[in-house]
């Protein structure tokens, strides 16, 4: 008799988001193979609620401590311990008998809790691109230091990482991360000097939420993965390179010394890279939609325009500096994108306002993680004082 898998116990941090969600309906079509052991949220205690109901995890973290009492009150009865403010969240997933912590979460937010899952030894599927934009090299050396593994979920990183599936043995010559141009490609400096943020808000062809809708919108987004890429695969900025692919089909490339690409495809589908990562090396069935090509006969690429689109060059910058300049640029954009979405700041001067944060605050060549958090604070305090 075949012996079945044992089952891989899940924290989900951010459980409540874009991310989240799918997470857990991929969770929901293979209980025989995941459990769920955590789940946190910000502010969305209702829904955090509805999750732990159906899910019934050992504990949940409610961040927003004005929640806590209504959270408490509907789950005590179903025996699930519910935690409160920041510092749970940081070090819940030491706590419970986890084997995999997906980092969900959006923005700077997602760092410490990660970085308490790789000092706890939980391998990571990882989802918060932020974590290693702001402290890449803190991250990667953690994970060596206690035999962690990330697998990245990013729909590109996890392209690149099931490209090296079988090839890990064979150096890396560039990787090429595709970007779907967002709803602006094509656009002028004059258009775009006075879109909205309903117009931002609608993607062509992916359903995530505000924050990276508006980084995708600007290429921020691209920008902030080619500094991912750099930690995930160890590689140098010149060998990641950005090409526009409206059809968002093909999802990014490798290529090797021999010249030969290998290329990740399919339909726009988040589940599908969230499952990988959560039952690798294993490819789960599935019931997504496939990929047919006679409904997609043509796939082209364009390169980004990035005179119009800065932020996808700010962030190459950003990554050549090094040292806190990425933590630098990630909080700036943060505040931005915030008061973007509060009408206080317009579409092209989310940029200027990065631009400027670069120029203004100091850099630290080899910071610690006091050197991040202080980096971070001060540029948030710098980005709305220029706003």
């Amino acid at each position: 008799m075949e012996q079945q898998p044992e089952k891989r116990h899940i924290a989900i941090l951010g459980s409540t988001g874009s991310i989240g969600t799918q997470a857990l309906e991929v969770i929901e079509q293979h209980t025989d193979r995941f459990a769920v052991e955590v789940l946190t949220a910000h502010r969305n205690a209702d829904l955090l609620i509805q999750q732990s109901l159906r899910f019934q995890p050992n504990a949940v973290v409610i961040v927003d401590e004005g929640q806590y009492e209504k959270v408490q009150q509907a789950l005590d009865p179903h025996e699930i311990k519910v935690y409160a403010v920041a510092k749970s969240l940081a070090s819940e997933v030491e706590m419970e008998a986890s084997d995999l912590g997906l980092t969900a979460t959006v923005g700077y937010a997602g760092l410490l809790p990660t970085i308490n899952a790789i000092k706890a030894s939980k391998h990571i599927a990882l989802a918060n691109k932020e974590t290693l934009v702001v402290a890449g090299e803190l991250i990667t050396k953690l994970a060596q230091e206690n035999g962690v593994n990330l697998y990245p979920v990013d729909s590109e990183h996890s392209a690149i990482f099931q490209c090296l599936v079988g090839e890990f043995h064979n150096p890396i010559e560039k990787i090429v991360l595709t970007a779907s141009g967002g709803p602006f490609r094509g656009k002028s400096r004059e258009e775009l000097a006075n879109v909205t943020k309903a117009q931002a808000l609608k993607h062509p062809n992916w359903d995530m939420g505000a924050k990276v809708t508006i980084d995708s919108a600007s290429l921020m987004n691209k920008g902030l993965e080619v500094m991912e890429a750099k930690w995930l695969f160890g590689l140098k900025p010149e060998q990641i390179e950005v090409v526009v692919h409206p059809q968002s089909i093909i999802h990014s490339l490798v290529q090797f010394q021999d010249s030969s690409m290998k290329a990740q495809m399919g339909l726009p589908d988040m589940r599908l890279p969230i499952q990988f990562a959560l039952g690798y090396p294993e490819r789960l069935p599935s019931d997504f939609p496939r990929f047919n090509f006679l409904d997609y006969p043509q796939l082209t690429f364009e390169q980004p325009d990035i005179d119009t689109f800065r932020n996808l060059a700010l962030a190459y910058e950003a990554m050549q500096q090094g040292g806190n300049m990425p933590c630098v640029l990630n909080a700036a954009n943060e505040i931005a994108v915030s008061e973007f979405l509060r009408d206080n700041l317009g579409f092209l001067n989310m940029s200027d306002v990065v631009e400027a944060c670069l120029a203004k605050i100091p850099f630290v060549a080899h910071p610690t993680y006091d050197d991040y958090v202080n980096t971070d604070k001060e540029t948030r305090i710098k980005a709305l004082e220029l706003i």
